[in-house]
């Protein structure tokens, strides 16, 4: 984490220099993230962090920023640069952590009635109550709050805005699904769903009517939408990006004829919808040939520039940038590349056990694979091989790095979760492609160690 924002703060200054951004705080990093146990109403059962940078304003901007299924905040905020960026422009973010099961584990609840209700209850709640604890905590700016997130992550960004558009000033859902896609409980997880089989389609009328019934009677302003797709996303096919831009800009009453298009980056494709003013509303990015793996190489940047967080005047910020974030010349770390210099080797050989879950569809996966420590002393650095069946291949992960992403991996442990008590357990995961292949790795090595496999 250092060296990846030593990285950065070396890009930033290099760019200010070049008189390309404007510069606005300087980064501290005495920060880190802190878990924060009771909170307010909790009716989800979630977990809350929270990573408030040293340098910032007096009443800072909040992002919620969420996790994939199988996730975690902390993992989120190992595994994205959200917080890099909160370094740069002092801005709280708040890294919740979903506790549903949901056939693939801990996914946020974009199902149930309760969580499709204003107030209803389960995760939507949740997550305003952690809103509402840094704004009395932290002085946050309550008219500056924002969400955005990967799969489920990016699905329940979807939700809030539509929840709650008196709340949220914008939001930027990665591999998400339009508000309301999801029948009920029985509709879910993707892998086996209506909503996620690739078969969706409903006018933009009813995917915008959905959004209004979630609030009925709101007649304010509604929160600018961002939209990320990669077009060789399995998990989550990339038609549905389309039913989402149907669905926002029928809320904004916008043609579904874009106002402009271009390619901000190679193989990025990006479509905006402007109301009359010229004012950005929603924008979508298809990333050609990306997979489920987003965000990553300064999408993140993107994200937090189309809030307007990056403007040194946050009394007006700017809704319609008309460029794109820098380019550059070095990009942030691959989140799927182990770390190139560790700073302590992996110890030698442990005892050890693993448990692998595998949740299989088409030509996707899920692989959950619990790691327990049988050993009598802790284990403080770790490294997992196995070798992956044929035709799999890994699109992402959470709670480790891998490398490579076919073939034999080498799962490495990220900062958070390095130690393993003597007879404790942590639990890591990826999602993959496959080719007809779904079955598990049948043996692993823990730091060079056969573990036994349950």
């Amino acid at each position: 984490m250092k060296i990846r924002r030593k990285l950065l703060l070396g890009m930033a200054v290099s760019l200010v220099a070049a008189g390309l951004v404007a510069p606005t705080f300087s980064p501290a990093y005495a920060a880190s993230l802190t878990e924060v146990t009771s909170f307010g109403d909790n009716p989800g059962r979630m977990r809350m962090h929270i990573y408030v940078p040293d340098n910032r304003p007096a009443r800072p901007a909040t992002v919620v920023a969420m996790h994939g299924c199988g996730g975690s905040g902390p993992g989120f905020y190992s595994g994205s640069e959200f917080a890099s960026q909160a370094d740069r422009y002092g801005f709280i973010v708040i890294y919740p952590s979903a506790t549903q099961q949901a056939g693939f584990g801990n996914c946020f609840d974009v199902w149930s009635d309760a969580a499709k209700r204003r107030g209803g209850g389960s995760d939507p709640v949740s997550i305003m109550s952690m809103i509402r604890y840094a704004q009395q905590q932290h002085n946050a700016d309550p008219d500056r709050v924002y969400a955005t997130g990967s799969s489920s992550g990016g699905m329940m960004t979807n939700h809030m805005l539509a929840l709650y558009p008196d709340v949220f000033k914008a939001g930027a859902a990665f591999m998400g699904v339009p508000f309301n896609c999801f029948a009920n409980a029985a509709d879910y997880p993707p892998g086996s769903s209506q909503c996620t089989g690739g078969n969706m389609n409903r006018t933009p009328q009813q995917w915008g009517d959905a959004v209004r019934q979630a609030y009925p009677g709101y007649s304010g302003p509604r929160p600018r939408v961002q939209l990320w797709h990669g077009t060789n996303d399995t998990l989550v096919p990339f038609s549905l990006l389309q039913e989402a831009v149907e669905q926002w800009t029928n809320v904004f009453g916008l043609s579904q004829t874009p106002t402009s298009t271009d390619t901000p980056q190679a193989n990025w494709n990006r479509r905006r919808f402007a109301d009359t003013s010229g004012t950005v509303q929603v924008e979508a990015y298809s990333i050609q040939g990306a997979g489920h793996s987003l965000p990553s190489g300064g999408m993140a940047a993107a994200a937090v520039q189309f809030f307007g967080l990056t403007n040194p005047n946050p009394t007006t910020p700017p809704p319609n940038p008309t460029t794109p974030p820098p380019n550059p010349t070095t990009p942030p770390p691959n989140p799927t590349t182990p770390p190139p210099n560790p700073t302590t080797p992996p110890p030698g050989p442990a005892a050890c056990r693993v448990a692998v879950a595998v949740n299989a569809w088409n030509n996707g996966l899920t692989e959950n694979i619990t790691i327990t420590n049988t050993g009598t002393s802790a284990i403080n650095g770790w490294s997992l091989v196995f070798t992956l069946p044929g035709g799999q291949n890994i699109t992402g992960g959470w709670n480790a790095t891998y490398s490579p992403t076919s073939g034999q991996v080498t799962a490495r442990n990220v900062s958070y979760n390095a130690s393993i008590p003597a007879n404790g357990s942590l639990t890591i995961g990826f999602q993959a492609t496959h080719t007809g292949n779904a079955a598990r790795p049948s043996s692993f090595t823990l730091n060079g160690a056969s573990c036994t496999v349950a």
